[in-house]
């Protein structure tokens, strides 16, 4: 605990809180020495369940977020943030529900011994900002958020504990044309990073739906809030484990292939069946033989969905939970549901875009109403030459009372959330994330550490002209300095000696060139008689030339 606190104090710019640290270990240190007369040194390893971030995939994050923000800004949406660390109670316990206050979420406590923690997300720092701040904001608030954000779960392949989300939200209005915008602006996102229709889906669901199903196999009230937590964590989990899975995290629980176990919610053989039902849309009766599952389980893997209505929709829970006629609340779902149809398709929104689909439940506690995800639909091959399909790449949903946690009253609200380095590896490896266009910089050597002045003018003059430049530092040799240029990338070095000096000249090699005409060359006295791409020409044509070369 100590150790976190320091290093998140530090990282984010809070100072060094006051901590006692052991006073055995600097002893311990000095015995170390004497005894292998060799200094301790930390392994240099990146920690578990994060990641180190490449210049070419920042610069194609950065491309993909502002076409993101094109299409938000588009729709009246206002940019804000909030800070990486909230009051673990402002956040609230919406991931999984236990006795210490850092489950789930990284926490520490500051010198008031209050308990602060690192954003889970970024929807309930929205959430304490507007219960702050209502009175001075528009009402219905539209705004769009990018950050980093921390979880302290199991990391596994693709799932790191610090990740990127972009978030839009309307909060104010309970109007079912916030839910769709939200939809319809999700859609006009993919479509505007190239994603073509039919190669993506909105997929819509309502929560009222699944809390009547809750209460149908007698998981209502709040006595039962742990275990239906456990219930609706299993049915997200439908597009990655499949019904089998959702069956096994139903039933005792999951074994993963690392051997882990997740303990499940325990639920009747007909309760299970019921659930499994109804987010796929499958007669009951259907599980009645374990081979029928495994059949279903197949026809999932290869994403097939049922089409249907809400009328249909309606039909199928009655069968599901045995009624004639659906609870108050499930209704209320359903006709919710109908209304976010009606609307998009008015707007000329197709079910290829945007469509019903009951498998879309959300993790999180916190909704109340309609939920989205938005799945990408083509396939395509990772770096060992296996099928991959994406999966889900957002979603949001509403959440009615999470303001209310703040000021008693409820306040509606709506959004989406794009997991942004989820969402960017999917369109680098279907070839739609834009190439950085953005060239290393060309160096200019130093030849005479007594002239860096001379170096550092051209330097000047490359960088005023729009180039990026860097001048070569310290006292290393010709071969040095022009191996390190190959290996930043250079495209060209800059060379200045005595001699081009006093003839007021500079020597211009282009790395690029010089490589492809190099690969016709066999023998090393060949390469080394012949001057390969490279120029000489007056000081005063530095920059033209160094332009010309670039295009």
């Amino acid at each position: 605990m100590v150790l976190l606190t320091i290093i998140l104090a530090v990282f984010l710019g809070l100072g060094c809180p006051t901590v006692a640290l052991p006073l055995e270990a600097p002893q311990q240190y000095e015995d170390s020495m004497a005894a292998n007369d060799k200094p301790i040194r930390p392994k240099a390893r990146v920690a578990k369940g994060f990641r180190d971030i490449s210049a070419e995939e920042i610069r194609g994050t950065r491309a993909m977020l502002a076409t993101i923000q094109k299409v938000y800004e588009s729709y009246g949406f206002e940019p804000i943030e909030q800070p990486f660390i909230e009051y673990t109670d402002a956040l609230g316990k919406f991931l999984p529900d236990q006795d210490r206050p850092n489950a789930g979420v990284f926490s520490f406590q500051d010198e008031d011994e209050q308990w602060l923690s690192l954003r889970y997300d970024l929807t309930a720092p929205l959430a304490r900002f507007y219960a702050e701040n209502n009175q001075k904001l528009p009402t219905p608030f539209r705004s769009y958020r990018q950050g980093w954000v921390f979880r302290n779960e199991k990391p596994g392949p693709g799932r790191f504990r610090q990740f990127m989300q972009f978030d839009a939200d309307t909060v104010g209005s309970s109007s079912p044309v916030a839910d769709a915008e939200v939809c319809m602006m999700a859609a006009d996102t993919m479509e505007a990073l190239g994603i073509a229709r039919g190669s993506y889906v909105m997929k819509v669901n309502n929560r009222k739906i699944l809390d009547g199903v809750m209460e149908a196999i007698d998981l209502g009230g709040v006595e039962n809030a742990e275990r239906r937590l456990i219930v609706l964590r299993a049915m997200d989990k439908l597009d990655k484990f499949g019904p089998l899975g959702v069956q096994q995290l139903l039933g005792p629980g999951r074994k993963d292939e690392s051997g882990d176990f997740t303990k499940g919610a325990n639920l009747s053989v007909t309760a299970n069946n019921a659930v499994i039902s109804s987010i796929t849309l499958v007669s009951p009766f259907v599980f009645k033989k374990p081979d029928r599952l495994v059949r279903i389980h197949k026809f999932f893997a290869r994403g097939w969905r049922k089409a249907f209505t809400v009328k249909k929709y309606r039909e199928y829970l009655c069968e599901i939970l045995g009624v004639p006629e659906l609870p108050a609340k499930v209704e209320e779902g359903l006709q919710e549901l109908e209304s976010v149809r009606k609307i998009v398709r008015a707007a000329g929104y197709t079910t290829e875009q945007i469509r019903i689909d009951p498998s879309v439940v959300r993790g999180l506690e916190y909704y109340t109403g309609p939920v989205f995800e938005c799945e990408l639909l083509m396939e395509t091959k990772d770096e060992k030459g296996n099928p991959v399909r994406f999966g889900s790449v957002g979603g949001g949903g509403r959440y009615d009372d999470l303001v209310a946690r703040f000021t008693g009253q409820q306040t509606p609200a709506t959004g989406f959330s794009i997991g942004v380095s989820r969402l960017y590896a999917a369109l680098k490896l279907v070839g739609k994330a834009e190439e950085s266009d953005v060239l290393a910089p060309v160096v200019v050597t130093v030849m005479d550490k007594e002239r860096q002045g001379d170096y550092w003018r051209m330097v000047q003059q490359l960088r005023q002209a729009g180039i990026r430049a860097e001048m070569s530092l310290g006292a290393a040799n010709m071969q040095k300095q022009m191996k390190y240029a190959d290996k930043r990338g250079s495209p060209l070095v800059i060379i200045q000696g005595g001699d081009e000096k006093a003839l007021s000249q500079v020597t211009i090699k282009d790395l690029r060139l010089g490589e492809k005409l190099a690969a016709g060359i066999e023998s090393r006295e060949e390469y080394a008689s012949q001057r390969l791409a490279q120029v000489t020409v007056a000081e005063a044509d530095l920059v033209k030339t160094v332009q010309e070369m670039l295009k």
